[in-house]
């Protein structure tokens, strides 16, 4: 202690020969260089590597199931080749066009996916549907043909798209696709919840006499239905229901298309 108190402290003794350390520095070190590994053992390091292996793996597997199970499909034309025969599509019949014919707006996933209560995911109407719907052939049946391409109307059409219309319009179906025909067309077997049942929309069709088996030379598509399919279209001939109440001068959609490319064959010539 310095004394008197009051008076200021002296000074300390300074050293003869100071020592100046003019050794450099080392560089002040950022977050970033002290985070980044220097060496690839780091990167090998299990506490690295499992992380990143498992949300690779997961971002893959999310990729691929996005791809094959709930991406939507808005047309015929952009149906992979791997779902022909393999693989079904889950939708909305938007319209329905003829008696074997009707347009979908696919919904993958369903409901558990979103559609018709999650923002973003709701059915459009109209005009909306644009180049948005897949075009859809009923496999293995042959409605009567309509009014279209300038023929007469065949009998028993009217009836089969009024059956049709209220039988699937605005409704949930799977269709099993098959293939694409001439038309840009996916043919397919439908199915429909019918009172808590799954129901084969073409096979309710011949059962009720509003279409017949499909005769083709080549090209027809069953999926494995065709020996069901025939034996119901009996049953109908039997019963003498829809179409096949006419006895005399029937006429099935194959001879009635037949007999109209023959008159306007005719009528070029």
């Amino acid at each position: 202690m310095h004394w008197p108190p009051w008076s200021s402290p002296s000074p300390p003794p300074k050293a003869e020969n100071p020592v100046i350390d003019t050794s450099p520095s080392p560089p002040p070190s950022s977050w970033a260089s002290s985070s980044i590994p220097t060496t690839w053992s780091a990167y090998l390091n299990p506490n690295v590597l499992l992380p990143t292996a498992i949300l690779t793996s997961t971002i893959l597997i999310s990729t691929r199931l996005y791809r094959l199970y709930l991406r939507r499909i808005p047309r015929a034309a952009t149906i992979s080749p791997s779902f022909w025969h393999k693989r079904s599509l889950f939708g909305t019949v938007t319209s329905v066009g003829d008696g074997d014919g009707f347009r979908l707006f696919h919904t993958p996933g369903g409901r558990l996916a979103g559609w018709g209560w999650f923002p973003g995911r709701r059915i459009p109407h109209g005009k909306a549907l644009k180049d948005k719907t897949i075009s859809i052939r009923l496999a293995g049946i042959d409605a009567p043909e309509g009014a279209h391409f300038g023929r007469p109307t065949q009998p028993g059409a009217q009836e089969a798209l009024e059956f049709l219309t209220a039988y699937i319009h605005k409704r949930r179906v799977r269709a099993y696709v098959y293939k694409k025909d001439q038309y840009e067309r996916a043919v397919a077997t439908v199915y429909v919840r019918r009172w808590g049942l799954r129901r084969d929309v073409g096979y309710q069709m011949l059962r009720r006499g509003l279409a017949t088996v499909y005769e083709a030379k080549s090209g027809a598509e069953f999926g494995e239905l065709e020996e069901r399919y025939r034996e119901v279209e009996g049953w109908a001939r039997r019963k003498g229901r829809g179409i096949w109440a006419v006895k005399e001068g029937f006429e099935s959609p194959r001879e009635y298309k037949e007999r109209m490319k023959g008159l306007e064959g005719k009528g070029n010539g």
